[in-house]
This record gives structure tokens, C-alpha cells and sequence, in this order.
């Protein structure tokens, strides 16, 4: 069947397993929704936890960090969306990705002592040991 067959290089044209395969070719978005947990590393040094989340791919905005019922709550979400027309088809693909990791904390730390700050797909949060009322809430803001 001629509308199987590769291109041919006489007439230019191209055929249906040929137009199929270069559909998908090349393109970054296809099945890519990500639902792996970012790696940590937690850092007890003078005085003050650091946490870093290794986090590439993700902007500032996308992040929300907060201190809820004696936990530490860092969470991402985003997603991206390409269309494609061409004269006889539109294709529209879309990714997400996002990740909701939390950890306990001590008695020893100061809420109004925590900071974060995303720069090169690395989160860095630092906290500083004091004393923390494990009912309250606080969001903290992501420099």
C-alpha cells in the first residue's frame, strides 16, 4: 500500500507512517507529568536547620512553604501547555508537575526565624533553634 510507504524522494511526498512518526518526534512535552518527590538534604549546624530541596525546573512562584501543626510543609505545582496548528490538525499537550513534602520539627525552633530563598532549581530553607508553639501557622514567604 502506497500510503504506507516512507518518502518519496521523486514526488517529495510523504506518507502516513511517515507524517505519524515525525508527529511525536522531538517533542519535549509529551508524557511528561513528573510526580517524583524532590531530594532533601537536612543540615543541623550552629544553631540553625538548613533545608535544601533540590527542585530544578520549578520558579519561585510556583513553591509555597509553611510551618502547620509542628510541621515543616513545602510544596510545588506547575504546568505548561504547547499548541501546535498546521493546516490540517491541531495538537495541544500539556505537563504538570508537583511534589507536597513535609517534616516534623523539634520544639526548638523560632517561627519568626525561618527563610527561603530559590535561585539556580535549588530551595534553601533555614531555621533558626528556639522555641515554637506547635499550633501555630505560618507561611513563609520564598525569596
Amino acid at each position: 500500500m502506497k500510503a504506507l510507504e516512507k518518502t518519496n524522494p521523486s514526488n517529495g511526498s510523504q506518507s502516513l507512517e511517515s507524517l505519524i512518526e515525525d508527529f511525536w518526534k522531538n517533542d519535549d512535552l509529551v508524557n511528561q507529568s513528573v510526580k517524583e518527590e524532590p531530594t532533601v538534604n537536612i543540615i543541623d549546624k550552629n544553631g540553625v536547620y538548613k533545608v535544601k530541596v533540590s527542585a530544578p525546573g520549578f520558579k519561585k512562584k510556583d513553591f509555597k512553604v509553611a510551618v502547620e501543626d509542628g510541621s515543616l510543609i513545602i510544596s510545588a505545582e506547575t504546568s505548561a501547555e504547547k499548541k501546535e496548528e498546521k493546516e490540517n490538525y491541531v495538537r495541544k499537550e500539556f505537563s504538570t508537575s508537583s511534589f507536597v513534602r513535609s517534616f516534623h520539627l523539634p520544639d526548638s525552633i523560632s517561627l519568626g526565624h525561618i527563610k527561603a530563598n530559590y535561585k539556580g532549581g535549588l530551595l534553601n530553607i533555614t531555621i533558626n533553634k528556639s522555641n515554637l508553639d506547635k499550633k501555630e501557622v505560618k507561611e513563609i514567604k520564598i525569596r
